[in-house]
């Protein structure tokens, strides 16, 4: 999705109150059964669904950008938002240029005995590498365990709780998921395939798919640059000339330049096949949602090449 613009932090604090003072005071315990819990804040939901999954009901978690249509690299952080920051025991968001609001906003209202997980940091990815990492089943892998490390160090009373949540969860709820990867590297790795964008790019490497689209061209699109004409002409040829067999899009960044890729390659007979940003609907579990692609990606690759 494009890159945004800049937060109007100030902004948001003043609508609070007076800035990071009145922000802590929202800090303080809550009253009442839900003050048991781990208050949890996600900067986007497919991370919040993996959170709350490892967190049961030992903790709340609210997701940030829950929206499909929201774009979480120009999203403007509201006042309610920083409340539920600044009051958060435990923050997660992506990093790598991806969320640039969140960690601003964390930062302008430090908090004593909070955890916040930067998933970049976690698996050293930097600013400027491709940030879309939950489409890496080995950095999900990554992102899972550290989260429920970070729950039995928060709150060690129910640290054998949260163990079993972390068990559950990898070895049943994440069995489809992970049954559906390994079937598709199996029987499909190697096949030559199309995108619209760079996204697709750590989901691809997992399934062994070779993509033929420029790397220039994944990354304008991500970043919301211009595609170069040399780039937009190599797409052109590879989908005339069935190079790729399978064109893979991400429906919620349609660009006038994708729609006309798309419309190419199913003029050509090539099979298409979305995935989305965020999750879609908005209410789906992280692996429900990413089984549902992978489902329709192999749909799409066994209808290519016939297997």
């Amino acid at each position: 999705m494009r890159r945004g613009v800049g937060l109007r932090l100030l902004g948001v604090m003043l609508a609070i109150g007076i800035g990071p003072v009145s922000l802590a005071a929202c800090s303080s315990p809550r009253s009442g059964p839900a003050s048991a819990r781990l208050s949890v804040v996600a900067a986007e939901n497919f991370w919040g669904s993996i959170a709350a999954q490892l967190g049961g009901d030992r903790v709340k978690v609210t997701s940030i950008i829950s929206n499909p249509d929201t774009d979480p690299h120009s999203y403007e952080p509201t006042a309610a938002d920083a409340r539920r920051l600044a009051s958060a025991r435990y923050v997660v968001y992506n990093g790598i240029g991806y969320d640039p609001w969140a960690p601003k906003l964390v930062a302008a209202n430090p908090q004593a005995g909070r955890r916040v997980l930067a998933i970049g940091d976690l698996l050293g990815i930097r600013a400027g590498g491709n940030p879309h990492r939950w489409y890496s089943p080995d950095d999900v892998a990554k992102v899972i365990d550290q989260v429920s490390a970070d729950y039995d160090r928060l709150d060690p009373a129910d640290a054998v709780y949260f163990d079993q949540q972390h068990a559950t969860f990898t070895s049943t709820g994440l069995a489809v998921y992970r049954s559906l990867i390994a079937v598709i590297r199996a029987k499909y790795g190697a096949t030559p395939v199309g995108a619209s964008e760079s996204i697709f790019t750590p989901l691809a490497q997992a399934l062994g798919l070779s993509v033929l689209t420029p790397g220039t061209f994944l990354s304008a699109v991500s970043e919301g640059g211009e595609p170069n004409a040399a780039d937009k002409a190599t797409i052109d040829t590879q989908i005339k000339t069935h190079q790729i067999k399978v064109f893979v899009f991400n429906s919620q960044n349609s660009t006038p330049d994708v729609q006309a890729q798309v419309a190419e390659a199913r003029a050509a007979g090539i099979p298409t096949t979305t995935i989305t940003e965020t999750l879609s609907p908005a209410s789906a579990t992280f692996q429900d949602w990413q089984v549902g692609q992978l489902r329709a990606l192999e749909a799409a690759l066994a209808r290519a090449t016939g297997r």
